[in-house]
């Protein structure tokens, strides 16, 4: 009785077909953007609940007696320019869907300015935080918050300002609007994230 020859079976695949370029859940860097935002979402849950916890360690006084709460002038100030910038934000993001080069120049560099701008009144805010970040827990937390999302806006200037370099100095192609795209939608990531923050920082501060 003879045995059988094992079959050697050959998968090919063609995959010319496929396109050299993608945009939103179709680009895998959109996801890998999308797994970073929610890292960093992570961190900015995990500095909200130390704020918290610390908050009801301390009652029923909060902030301790004799620190004043944040002052409200230029976290306002602040919080309105970051939710008109969104404005921007998402033409920029609608003119890289559209592969519009002329619009994507011109509107990734208004966001570096834009960018530039806001840490003026982020600086300013930081001096109007009634407290130092060594005087005790609540400064120190407070500070923290501060800190970690000023830290997002100043590395998403900087990547929105060598994005802005690089589109007007080469050509624009498919992986450059995907990036476009990619770094707008971080901005947005930024902007929501700092309505929780804010209301830690200025309203828990005068409702507790």
């Amino acid at each position: 009785m003879s045995v059988a020859e094992p079959r050697e079976v050959e998968i090919v695949g063609d995959l010319s077909g496929l396109p050299a370029s993608a945009s939103g859940a179709r680009h895998l860097v959109w996801w890998g953007n999308i797994g970073f935002m929610l890292i960093e979402g992570t961190g900015f849950a995990l500095a909200a609940a130390a704020y918290l916890y610390l908050m009801t360690q301390q009652a029923p006084q909060w902030p301790p007696s004799g620190t004043r709460p944040p002052d409200l002038g230029w976290g306002l100030i602040f919080t309105i320019g970051l939710l008109l910038s969104e404005l921007p934000n998402l033409w920029v993001r609608r003119r890289a869907l559209a592969k519009d080069a002329r619009g994507v120049r011109i509107g990734v560099a208004a966001m570096g300015v834009i960018g530039l701008l806001l840490l003026i009144p982020r600086g300013f805010e930081f001096a109007h935080l009634n407290t130092r970040w060594d005087s005790d827990a609540y400064g120190s937390v407070v500070w923290m918050l501060m800190v970690l999302h000023t830290s997002h806006i100043v590395t998403d200037w900087g990547d929105t300002v060598v994005q802005a370099a690089w589109l007007f100095t080469h050509e624009i192609g498919d992986d450059q609007f995907a990036d476009v795209e990619d770094n707008a939608n971080y901005w947005t990531f930024v902007v929501l994230t700092w309505l929780p923050i804010s209301a830690i920082v200025y309203g828990l501060a005068r409702l507790w």
